[in-house]
């Protein structure tokens, strides 16, 4: 008997360990090797990069592989980084690492360093016929400093501004600018460098070589201070190395552009498009420019989405581009006269297209269940295989969740796409704890994301069933509907996340009773509003940097254009309607005083999007109204968690406070 009932506990035993093994967990999540695609080249190798986290140390490594496009095992080229991969004549390869160029062959040997820069260079990039380099480099623009003001008191630690822009994401203005360099390149000998931006205080975004080398495109906000912090458009420079002449090919188009890409011929070239200055969540379309006559054709204006990336194809007569589509990330294609065709679609986002080889294209894909690999399609057969299979062994091991597309109607009558994430092993005979998942933005596309943070198969894997709905404001549904939010953040949209609850809350499968709140930037500003306008529908609340008070956020945040298309505008401009309406009705700090129930507020100190006094009010307005309230302020991050032990800290904490709470 006493045999049998130590056998019988050393299965318990064997169970719960198995069990625990085969649930996802934070540690496993930042063990994953994250996959970004690099180039592939002509001789039909896929050069990517795989980065890996060691929590124990707190630091990351990258390194490259490459494989063959036709399958087989990969190489590792490096062991100490790079990034910037290009192909080179010859079949060799040269990529960046440590601010110089190196080159190698296209197995990885014969890796030496090429350049001896004393001033470190950055995103480099080699013309076509390996006689000239790109690179960027900052360069002083201002005084800032109380030393660049008062030389003869080197010590002191002031900062002194006389416009806008002092800081921005995380990062305080130093006074430097990133400008565009053109040096010719000669046996790793870089001569004859050229600043292009000389004497201009703005920053350059992206450039590309033209396939002839006859030609350099970039893109830059040539604003700076107040106009800078109000404008969002950007625009295409075309710099012509033998007249030393730029030209300005976006000029009349006033919102933002970007991407440029020439056709394989260069004689064409493509960018995204924005047409309203100041709003950055405007419909993006593709563009083409014959590089001859100028003549400007918009490839997809009669089309009801938004492009998220592109890329040519190989013979040059279309572009293959992503776009938000109905909760997932897809590939399509049009031609250089316009009209679009689906390509590839299922239940996974396709956020990346490598290149093309005759019949083949290759794509980074991801969804709820799997992080980003590599994958090989082919545009005959519409079929696609995985190419890199780099956390196959992990996921191997893990019971997937089961995710479906729910149809939910809205208290206006629309039709709402809500993603529902089950637990692994889900019984419909069972009652489960639901987390209503609120997504930020506000215009970012809810899809088959993976995520290191708000990581939704984490979630189910812990027992809940995640609710995630699409709600207004979301790109993929139409233009209109991705236009709905701006100013009307505590309107409709907030309507629609409850129409999503309780339509979920009806299933018997859902336990009422236990339903959190859970979001970050604009999600946590839902979940501080729905906290105090909805109280009774959920037990707890997670707000990771959110807007808690619109009044002293609209004063501290730092892209101005946001703030005043979004919410309308200045809260002192009394005769605005729209600004009056925000500041009036949706800010969260109206709403404390019916806050009940218990709230985890979550901050990074460097967060300038969402600065720390939004979290800190928060939490001081929960902790004097006596509310269970906790606060995890992280000093050093900004609007991410991009540690690896801060990451695991956050992880824990969220789910210690749901076990706690619900």
């Amino acid at each position: 008997m006493q045999k049998r009932f130590f056998s019988f506990c050393a299965t318990l035993f064997l169970c719960g360990t198995m069990y625990a093994q085969n649930k996802m967990t934070p540690e496993q999540l930042w063990q994953l090797g994250r996959v970004d695609a690099e180039i592939l080249t002509p001789e039909g190798q896929v050069v990517y990069g795989v980065t890996r986290y060691d929590a124990t140390q707190n630091t990351s490594s990258r390194n490259l592989y490459s494989m063959a496009l036709s399958g087989g095992l990969p190489r590792q080229l490096t062991t100490g980084g790079g990034a910037n991969v290009q192909a080179l004549p010859g079949g060799r390869l040269g990529f960046e690492q440590d601010g110089q160029w190196w080159e190698m062959n296209a197995d990885g040997s014969g890796a030496r360093q090429q350049t001896h820069e004393q001033a470190l260079m950055s995103g480099i990039r080699m013309s076509p016929d390996g006689k000239h380099i790109l690179f960027t480099r900052r360069v002083k623009a201002e005084k800032v400093s109380g030393a660049d003001f008062y030389p003869d008191l080197p010590k002191s630690r002031v900062q002194i501004y006389t416009d806008l822009m002092y800081r921005h994401w995380d990062t305080w203005s130093d006074g430097t600018v990133s400008h565009l360099f053109y040096a010719a390149y000669a046996d790793g000998k870089v001569s004859d460098t050229l600043d292009l931006m000389e004497g201009e205080p703005w920053s350059v975004a992206d450039y590309r070589w033209s396939p002839d080398g006859g030609a350099v495109v970039y893109v830059a906000k040539k604003k700076k201070g107040k106009a800078a912090a109000l404008s969002t458009n950007t625009d295409i420079y075309r710099y012509n190395p033998v007249t030393g002449t730029t030209e300005n090919l976006s000029e009349k188009i006033k919102g933002g552009d970007g991407q440029p890409a020439f056709s394989p011929d260069g004689r064409m070239l493509a960018w995204t498009s924005m047409k309203t200055d100041g709003y950055e969540s405007d419909k993006n379309d593709l563009v083409v420019m014959d590089m001859k006559s100028r003549a400007l054709r918009n490839l997809t204006a009669a089309w009801d989405g938004t492009v998220s990336s592109f890329r040519w194809s190989e013979d040059g007569k279309s572009l293959f581009f992503t776009a938000p589509v109905d909760g997932t990330m897809q590939l399509l294609r049009t031609g250089l006269q316009g009209g679009i065709t689906p390509v590839a679609s299922g239940d996974f986002d396709i956020n990346g297209i490598l290149g093309q080889q005759g019949d083949t294209l290759v794509l980074k894909r991801e969804d709820f269940n799997h992080a980003a690999e590599l994958y090989v399609f082919s545009l005959k057969h519409k079929q696609m295989r995985p190419l890199t299979t780099v956390n196959r062994e992990v996921y191997e091991k893990l019971p997937p969740s089961r995710t479906e597309k729910r149809r939910v109607k809205t208290s206006d009558g629309k039709e709402e796409l809500v993603w529902v994430i089950y637990p692994p092993g889900f019984d419909a005979t069972r009652k489960y704890p639901a987390l209503l998942y609120c997504q930020g933005g506000p215009q970012v596309a809810l899809t088959q994301f993976y995520s290191y943070r708000w990581n939704l198969q984490l979630m189910a894997a812990q027992g809940y069933i995640v609710i995630a709905p699409n709600r207004r404001g979301m790109p993929g549904y139409g233009v209109k509907w991705n236009e709905a939010i701006s100013k009307d953040w505590g309107g409709q949209p907030i309507r629609d996340y409850i129409s999503a609850v309780d339509d979920l809350a009806r299933e018997p499968y859902v336990d009422k009773d236990r339903i959190a709140c859970v979001g970050a930037s604009y999600g946590g500003y839902s979940t501080y509003l729905l906290a105090g306008l909805h109280p009774e529908r959920f037990r707890t609340f997670i707000a990771h940097d959110g807007l808690f008070d619109l009044k002293s956020w609209y004063g501290t945040t730092e892209e101005m254009w946001f703030a005043n298309y979004d919410i309308g505008g200045p809260y002192w401009e009394k005769d605005n309607k729209a600004a009056r309406r925000s500041y009036q009705r949706y800010s969260p700090s109206d709403y404390v005083t019916k806050w009940k129930k218990p709230i985890l507020i979550i901050q990074g100190g460097i967060d300038f999007r969402v600065p720390v006094e939004q979290g800190l009010q928060a939490f001081q307005a929960a902790q004097l109204q006596g509310i269970k309230s906790k606060l995890l302020y992280f000093p050093e991050e900004n609007h991410w968690v991009l540690h690896a032990q801060n990451a695991l800290v956050w992880q824990h904490e969220f789910f210690k406070w749901l076990e706690e709470t619900l």
